[in-house]
Order: C-alpha cells, then sequence, then structure tokens
C-alpha cells in the first residue's frame, strides 16, 4: 500500500463522512490508523486525523441506528 501523507489522510477522512462505499470507508480507516500509529508523524497530525476519524465513526453510528431500533 502506497504511504500517504497525513494531509491526505485527513482529506480523505472528510470524504468519508460523505461516503456509503463500505470498501473506500474501510481503506480511509485504515489508512488513518496507519498515521495514528506512525511515530515520525507530529502529534498534530495524528491527533486531528484521531479527532476527525472519531467524528466520522460517530456519525456513522448515528446513521446505522434507526430511530426504531431500541438495542441502544
Amino acid at each position: 500500500m502506497e504511504t500517504l501523507s497525513p494531509q491526505a489522510v485527513y482529506q480523505h477522512l472528510e470524504i468519508l463522512e460523505k461516503q456509503e462505499n463500505c470498501l473506500e470507508s474501510a481503506c480511509c480507516r485504515e489508512e488513518a490508523q496507519e498515521i495514528i500509529a506512525d511515530p515520525d508523524v507530529t502529534l498534530d497530525w495524528r491527533q486531528a486525523i484521531s479527532d476527525r476519524l472519531n467524528q466520522t465513526n460517530q456519525l456513522l453510528a448515528i446513521a446505522s441506528v434507526g430511530q426504531d431500533d431500541h438495542s441502544y
């Protein structure tokens, strides 16, 4: 897999919020995890990517759980 810059991964996560393609979504999340785990990436970038990934995951959870779903 090609190593992407933190800026590119951050932008991919922004696009991810609007995506419905599971494969692309999984790839974007994997890219984000790789950047977050890379000690050579600045803490500021790792934190920004982590925050955006968290926000995206929360939006996905909201979209995935319907109003009539009482399992949560």
